[in-house]
């Protein structure tokens, strides 16, 4: 165990802390656990500061931890009050952008607390799944080059009745081009979205016109499509929970922004290339 341990930014409070109320007797978080030089370090202090280790540092003995997570406290306490003179102006930045993420992350705790009833569950599963499938899967196969003038040529040579699948292990430069092309199956979301909205558009035997993605110039041809039984509701439950937090969470930022009295001044000399200068921060 380390004499010194490297405290980690609280992103999300839920995620590190029991809501659970603490016992009316007893230590509780105003409990005082030390002091240097009069400065209070209390219990809540001491809770905090473990919650947030990185979780190797969690799996250590609790009167091990707790002994050196005081001890830093400690320390850290006296290397603060041996400074002289004001905050630095790059720690009191810190330290505002520190509470407002603390404060966010949650105000997005209480957006997120009431979402997710059963009730709420049923109904986003009977939406989603209301025609009683899963969704469409496709079967493609695609011819993959690393130009657009490469890619017109491909298709006119399949234009003229070129076999696809032979073209493809001539001229594919993609991994799947020994196999003629084919990707076998494949649903919504698991292929770049240029590729999945043109391989949508296809009708099965269609071979598209000549799209390009991250990846480079393809031409594709769907060999087949076909409709994914429905899910069971408890196998896409935490799917469907994630889906309505987010779209909570979503609708009151909207709402706070909407509201929200914003201003973006215009200002002379400001470049992006700014939030990499530390050197405006000063000292």
């Amino acid at each position: 165990m380390p004499k010194h341990l490297t405290f980690l930014p609280v992103l999300a409070l839920s995620a590190a802390i029991s809501t659970a109320a603490l016992a009316d007797s007893g230590p509780n978080a105003e409990t005082v656990v030390a002091s240097v030089n009069g400065e209070e370090i209390t219990l809540g202090h001491v809770i905090m500061a473990g919650a947030t280790l990185p979780e190797q540092y969690r799996q250590v003995p609790a009167d091990v931890l707790y002994n050196a997570v005081l001890d830093q406290l400690i320390q850290q306490t006296a290397l603060v009050q041996s400074r002289d003179g004001d905050v630095p102006v790059a720690v009191e930045l810190s330290l505002e952008n520190e509470r407002r993420s603390l404060l966010a992350a949650d105000a997005i705790e209480t957006a997120m607390a009431d979402v997710g009833s059963e009730e709420e569950l049923r109904a986003a599963y009977d939406a989603k799944y209301a025609d009683g499938t899963g969704g469409t899967e496709f079967n493609a196969s695609h011819i993959l080059v690393e130009s657009k003038e490469d890619a017109d040529a491909v298709k006119a040579e399949l234009d003229g009745g070129a076999d696809f699948a032979e073209t493809a292990k001539a001229k594919s430069t993609g991994p799947s081009g020994p196999n003629g092309g084919e990707l076998g199956w494949f649903s919504d979301g698991q292929m770049v979205p240029e590729f999945q909205e043109a391989v949508s558009a296809l009708e099965v035997g269609q071979v598209s016109e000549p799209i390009q993605t991250q990846f480079g110039w393809h031409v594709i041809i769907l060999n087949d499509k076909r409709d994914k039984e429905a899910p069971e509701l408890e196998a896409v439950a935490n799917e469907l929970l994630a889906e309505l937090r987010q779209n909570a969470l979503e609708d009151r930022i909207e709402e706070l922004t909407s509201k929200a009295n914003i201003e973006r001044p215009v200002i002379e000399g400001l470049k992006p290339e700014m939030i990499k200068d530390l050197g405006l921060i000063g000292n």
